[in-house]
């Protein structure tokens, strides 16, 4: 049988790092395992040109540079940049799929699949649940601006739009699709199960609580919120904890300085996916303090599998996965909130022990990639066929 030929717009992709950058990644690796010749075609920073992963999966990257902290715009006035794009049409793809509304690279994939006289059946996939929020409200508006025309017509010209998780089909409804008239499908992400089997946990601090995070450091992650709430411990439960910080980004320093004089907050920079992991698979403690935008958070999932107790906002997806079973839920991401939720696990091994068992056994049962492939299959083939 002939290979369906796909083509994925992400807004970034690796070695550009992030949970949509390692969700593409995961869902092609998956994927092309099935009858798909798959093609992604993304901004480069940092990345080879071209190259080949997993299973024939072919990676253009082109001409490419940030105009804000994140969001990656090509290279207009390169000619290698038009002369890559346009050589795609060269091809002849049966699916153009598209990932989050408000990257450029997004645009481009609308346009490649309905600017044209043949049109491709487009599939849109949003990871998004807020509106952009940058760090000024003049970047701000510009980008709602963007949203609001740009990522407007994306989702319009869509023939499917797909959520990620319940908070972005909320969002979605709410601002561009009515879901009354569209069926706009949930489609959560896998967790590649294999990577995290073959790494050990790190060894370093066993006679403390370990208390963690793993995340890019901006304000969309909260960060600085777990951090007040472990300076706000009683010190008695202080003194039996450390928190390990593993992430960069543009808000460290702030950080760094917030947590200044805390001998017990770790900031290990930036690691490896698998030194990541390696930490992670340490910790007693999982803290989630994201504030709404994000879709459904990849440190979360790893946390989740890698057997940590789960203290979490109600945001980036927590609420699809977390529940008096898996994890202790919060009402919102604050200091106060967080603390509260410390010092319950802080004080109680036992339900350390069954959060952490319970939300394994909750990620092996529905986050299986296999199983997500088959429903991007049955999407797939009411488009094509």
């Amino acid at each position: 049988m002939e290979k369906k030929k796909l083509i994925i717009f992400p807004g970034n992709f690796l070695p550009f790092i992030g949970g949509l950058e390692t969700h593409v990644d995961e869902f092609v690796k998956y994927l092309s395992k099935k009858n798909y010749d798959v093609t992604i075609f993304a901004p480069n920073i940092g990345g080879k040109e071209r190259e080949t992963i997993h299973n024939e999966v072919k990676v253009l990257r082109y001409p490419a540079h940030e105009v804000v902290k994140n969001f990656t715009k090509p290279k207009i006035f390169n000619l290698k940049f038009w002369k890559m794009y346009f050589s795609l049409y060269s091809n002849k793809y049966d699916l153009v799929m598209t990932r989050t509304r408000f990257f450029p690279n997004s645009t481009l994939g609308m346009m490649f699949a309905k600017f044209r006289f043949k049109k491709i059946p487009l599939m849109h996939v949003e990871h998004g649940s807020e509106f952009v929020k940058l760090d000024s409200k003049f970047k701000s508006f510009v980008a709602k601006v963007y949203d609001k025309t740009l990522g407007k017509m994306l989702f319009k010209l869509a023939d499917t739009n797909v959520a990620i998780s319940n908070d972005v089909k909320k969002f979605i409804c709410k601002n561009f699709v009515n879901c009354r008239q569209e069926n706009v499908p949930i489609i959560r992400r896998g967790v590649d199960f294999e990577l995290y089997d073959e790494i050990s946990s790190d060894t370093k601090f066993k006679d403390k609580i370990i208390l963690g995070s793993v995340c890019r450091f901006y304000k969309w992650k909260g960060l600085e919120n777990s951090i007040s709430a472990f300076k706000n411990l009683p010190s008695n439960i202080k003194d039996k904890c450390v928190y390990l910080i593993v992430g960069y980004g543009e808000d460290e320093e702030k950080l760094k300085k917030l947590a200044s004089g805390e001998e017990g907050i770790k900031f290990l920079g930036k690691k490896s996916f698998s030194e990541a992991i390696s930490f992670m698979k340490s910790f007693d403690i999982f803290l989630h303090s994201s504030y709404p935008g994000g879709g459904l958070s990849n440190s979360l999932l790893q946390a989740m599998y890698c057997k940590c107790a789960v203290i979490a906002s109600p945001d980036e997806g927590a609420t699809d996965v977390i529940d008096s079973n898996t994890g202790i839920l919060l009402k919102d991401n604050s200091s106060k909130e967080i603390l509260s939720g410390l010092i319950e696990l802080a004080e109680d091994r036992n339900k350390r022990l069954v959060l952490a068992m319970n939300a394994k056994k909750h990620i092996e049962k529905n986050f299986n990639w296999n199983e997500v492939i088959k429903q991007y299959e049955k999407e797939f083939e009411i488009l094509v066929n």
